[in-house]
């Protein structure tokens, strides 16, 4: 049996992370938290082109901080008892929130199901950061110029929890009854999204991205997903004089220092041959949560398509 690229299951399993935690960072996401529930979502939901039998499909809009117009795709059943469960999903970096008939398992089981468009990528979210600086390539660097507080995934985090509160109001769901689930950034997003919206019951990330910046770059894999790390001191600061400055503010979108917040049941999947998001990195968060949870190694995997865990997956959110 290969080991993994980055270091033994034994170590991994005590890792903690490497990227610094702001001195303020609770204090940071408790007002972040505090500027989206002020805001007045104005919900917009319309019919969508794609219809079935059994479920109800809308394109939903909702305001977000910033202003913005987030998007996303709601389904809904036709006829199951009211109110019942709900799953929000999110998608990986630069995609969207995809077709809507890998939704359907779910809404065909009495879920509702909402799946997010993150602000600037595949999907129809409206990015309104108004940052200075470089926007050619990166999300994770969008906003470094600025206060932490126009950090773009600062802004994508709180989508995430806004939208998890939009479908736990919704009449026809039981808040006590959502889950949340993605796979890298979607991985990520999940972790987030579960921290940020406490109410969140499961959680089921697949290889979080997002997750101990630092570390990705001391391994040298600041490449493929976390290239822009890489480019960004490359243009900006090759002498590495803001390096701990740098690593710092990105602390306050690493979701290791996300996961204690967790109170929901977690089950994570990671594949300890991933050279896109290293394992130490998922470890770190995962390392971090409280609540009860259970990881799936797969130990010949790379960041790919896990066999059986979207069936794993599918079980773990039945029990919602």
């Amino acid at each position: 049996m290969p080991l993994t690229f980055d270091m033994p299951l034994e170590k991994l399993r005590e890792y903690q992370g490497r990227n610094p935690r702001p001195a303020d960072f609770d204090a940071f996401w408790d007002s972040s938290l505090a500027e989206m529930r002020a805001i007045d979502p104005r919900v917009e939901l319309t019919p969508a082109e794609f219809q079935t039998p059994y479920a109800d499909c809308f394109h939903m809009y909702f305001t977000g901080v910033g202003g913005a117009r987030v998007y996303a795709k709601l389904l809904r059943p036709k006829q199951a008892p009211q109110p019942g469960p709900a799953i929000v999903m999110f998608h990986g970096y630069s995609g969207s929130s995809g077709d809507w008939v890998d939704k359907l398992p779910y809404v065909a089981a009495g879920y509702t199901v909402a799946a997010l468009d993150c602000r600037g990528q595949g999907g129809l979210s409206e990015d309104a950061g108004s940052v200075r600086g470089w926007t050619l390539r990166g999300h994770i660097v969008r906003g470094l110029d600025h206060a932490p507080d126009k950090l773009l995934f600062r802004q994508i985090f709180l989508d995430t929890a806004q939208l998890a509160g939009l479908v736990m109001d919704m009449p026809e769901v039981d808040a006590t009854r959502v889950g949340a689930m993605g796979g890298s950034q979607g991985g990520g997003l999940t972790l987030a999204c579960a921290a940020l919206e406490p109410r969140i019951q499961r959680a089921a990330p697949v290889f979080p991205f997002l997750s101990d910046y630092q570390r990705v770059w001391e391994m040298d894999q600041a490449k493929d997903a976390y290239m822009e790390l890489h480019e960004w001191f490359r243009r900006f600061d090759p002498l590495h004089e803001r390096e701990e400055a740098l690593f710092t503010q990105l602390g306050y979108i690493d979701v290791q220092h996300l996961a204690p917040r967790i109170q929901a049941d977690v089950q994570m999947a990671v594949g300890l041959m991933d050279t896109v998001c290293p394992p130490s990195t998922q470890f770190a968060a995962y390392n971090k949560i409280t609540s009860p949870k259970n990881l799936r190694i797969y130990h010949d995997y790379r960041h790919e398509n896990l066999p059986g865990n979207a069936d794993a997956t599918f079980q773990f959110m039945m029990g919602l």
